[in-house]
């Protein structure tokens, strides 16, 4: 049976019959969830919301009052083909955001588990965004933007499309991301720039002090050494190559965009 007979559905609510609704799932007044969509269990989908054809949730999702997950991509080459959204576990989406499916025939925008999104942003098309990161109120994430592990986006920052925030980066409310952001740096400015290590997110992740002074030794020698990428990189490889710097390194290697220097 698509829908479990244990999910609480408001009599307001518009849920097409071939839509799969988990166990204990509830979903709120005037909510509508098109055909082609499934909601894991547990979840709760408050009053308003609205979730689109070809949208996948896991379990124990919270989905706020006036989000809209699935729309069409905000690109003037989307021809109207199916494409996908995808969210994972435990996310809270909070009031009025907005989220797109892919552009591309069978592409995917895809959120991982235990990702906290505030209130009233949007995460466009082909995004992907991992596991326990928190994206403040008011942020725009364009198009093919991906956002590792545990970073923060702070509100009202805007990230231009294709480039990438590293696991455990913090960025600062306001900032315009427009070059790739390297893992486990603070970032401020009006365009982005580095500001130290996100020693405070690093500690609330478990690191030890000998990871932080690592992380902390890669950042002066990217920053403040005065020596040129990959002379920095190769020093940073030779002198601390631990499993963190190792993963700066290679998150710099493979920018497309450049990182913010």
């Amino acid at each position: 049976m698509p829908i479990d007979p244990s999910a609480v559905i408001a009599p307001t609510a518009r849920v097409h019959p071939e839509a799969r609704i988990g166990a204990q799932t509830v979903i709120g007044d005037y909510a509508v969830v098109e055909s082609d969509v499934s909601v894991g269990a547990f979840c709760r989908i408050e009053p308003y919301v609205f979730i689109k054809r070809w949208t996948t949730l896991g379990d124990y999702n919270e989905i706020s009052a006036g989000a809209v997950l699935g729309t069409d991509p905000f690109d003037k080459v989307f021809t109207g083909e199916r494409s996908y959204l995808r969210i994972g576990d435990r996310n809270q989406i909070r009031e009025h955001w907005t989220i797109s499916r892919g552009t591309k025939p069978e592409s995917v925008t895809e959120i991982g588990d235990d990702n906290y999104i505030m209130s009233s942003g949007h995460i466009a098309h082909n995004c992907r965004i991992g596991n326990q990161v928190v994206i403040a109120s008011c942020a725009l994430v364009a198009g093919y933007v991906e956002i590792e592990d545990q970073a923060f986006i702070s509100g009202g920052v805007a990230i231009h499309q294709f480039s990438k925030v590293g696991r455990l980066a913090m960025v600062g409310g306001l900032v315009r991301v427009n070059k790739d952001v390297p893992p486990f740096f603070l970032y401020a400015g009006l365009y982005v720039e580095p500001n130290g290590i996100n020693k405070v997110g690093l500690k609330r992740a478990g690191f030890t002090g000998e990871q932080i002074a690592a992380v902390t030794a890669a950042y002066r020698l990217l920053y403040h050494s005065g020596l040129k990428l990959e002379e920095a990189l190769a020093r940073i490889e030779n002198e601390v190559p631990t499993e963190e710097t190792l993963h700066l390194i290679r998150f710099i290697r493979s920018s497309k965009r450049g990182i913010c220097r």
